[in-house]
């Protein structure tokens, strides 16, 4: 069963970046649609930008311009570059993946465990 891992979560104070990673335990999923929801207990998990095996992304407005996501195919790993972190965006962060699925629909058959951003002064 493949594996999502993700990485690079932390502690950060407002304005600051952060870069998530999402490592595959499989080369396959270089081939599939990668993407980054983010989470606050209490309210429903958020998409915040997918992009396919070629790097073409789209975004949702919940962070904009703010985040950028991005991919090496030869790491079988996904990228979230996260900039002006505003307090609101701590979250639990979730990479997730789909062989079939990328545009029209967030709903993705493999997900990670997640990994916390903290933006906190």
């Amino acid at each position: 069963q493949v594996q999502l891992v993700e990485s690079g979560g932390g502690q950060v104070q407002p304005g600051g970046s952060l870069t998530l990673s999402c490592t595959a335990s499989s080369h396959t999923v270089s081939l599939y649609c990668m993407a980054w929801f983010r989470q606050v207990p209490g309210k429903e998990r958020e998409a915040v930008a997918r992009a396919n095996s070629d790097g073409v992304a789209t975004y949702t407005q919940e962070m904009g311009d703010r985040a950028t996501i991005s991919r090496d195919k030869g790491k079988n790993t996904a990228y979230l570059q996260l900039n002006g972190l505003k307090l609101e965006d701590s979250a639990m962060y979730y990479c997730a993946a789909d062989p079939v699925l990328c545009f029209g629909t967030w709903e993705y058959s493999m997900w990670g465990h997640g990994i916390q951003v903290t933006v906190s002064s």
